[in-house]
């Protein structure tokens, strides 16, 4: 695939995806989102790739938001399908049905935080700064940061950040929720691997499902959320994955899984 924006390597069963804007600290503009867009789906579509790192090239940024060139002109209704096809994109990588890694360092502002809490899980080296700082530009999040945010660290943790456009350092991102670990820079990549490897040794029917699971039962009321979950265990119980899970187990071997 023909991209000038971003780096795919695929390493089965693992991809790595690097946004390649290092003069601009990986800003996201209109071109980078397509890249994003068409790797998404042939992602989706490459049954040997089973989980997916996402970092940004250079030492600096993981991402530092939108192109502020791109946003500057937009008027009220370029702004509103501006938001819509950043939010599309992002909503691909949620519901690819693999889970995806944000390996961030550096700055994750903006519409780069937005895609770090669009990822399934967030690492974060030491020296990543993290915040949505839209308020200061005179717009709010378009790229769904109103509303991942919340649901990550709590609504007044969010609001907090939201409203004073504040940036956090790595740790403060853990203690919120933001992140889910935080390693020295060195060790990012290699960390973010081992808990791809580790999740990918488990079935990729149980993994899709259980991704499938919590992203549609999220906001839910609880019965009907769980009247999902019954739903994916009932279909899973059908499976050869299945099958070969509870023999394996029983028997003290390891599982050789077929997707099946």
């Amino acid at each position: 695939m023909e991209t000038a924006n971003i780096r795919l390597e695929k390493r089965p069963p693992l991809a790595v995806i690097t946004l390649d804007r290092p003069k601009v600290l990986n800003a996201l503009n209109a071109a980078t989102l397509a890249e994003l867009d068409a790797i998404l789906d042939d992602l989706a579509g490459d049954s040997s790739i089973r989980a997916i790192l996402l970092t940004g090239a250079g030492d600096r940024a993981f991402a530092a938001g939108a192109d502020i060139r791109e946003l500057a002109p937009l008027t009220a209704e370029q702004g509103r399908a501006f938001a819509l096809r950043g939010q599309a994109v992002f909503r691909k990588m949620e519901k690819l049905g693999k889970p995806v890694i944000a390996c961030i360092h550096g700055f994750a502002l903006g519409g780069g935080c937005e895609l770090a809490m669009a990822c399934t899980l967030r690492v974060a080296a030491d020296n990543a700064r993290l915040g949505q700082p839209e308020v200061k530009l005179g717009i709010v999040c378009g790229y769904g940061g109103t509303q991942r945010l919340p649901r990550l660290v709590g609504r007044g943790a969010a609001l907090k950040l939201l409203l004073t456009g504040a940036v956090i350092d790595a740790q403060e991102a853990l203690r919120l929720g933001l992140v889910d670990e935080v390693v020295p820079a060195t060790q990012l990549m290699q960390r973010a691997e081992n808990l791809a490897l580790e999740i990918v040794a488990n079935a990729p029917l149980a993994v899709a499902e259980t991704l499938r699971a919590v992203d549609q039962g999220l906001d839910l009321p609880i019965d009907a959320a769980l009247d999902r979950e019954a739903a994916c265990f009932g279909h899973l119980c059908g499976t050869a994955d299945k099958s070969e899970g509870t023999e394996a187990f029983l028997a003290k071997r390891p599982p050789v899984w077929t997707s099946r």
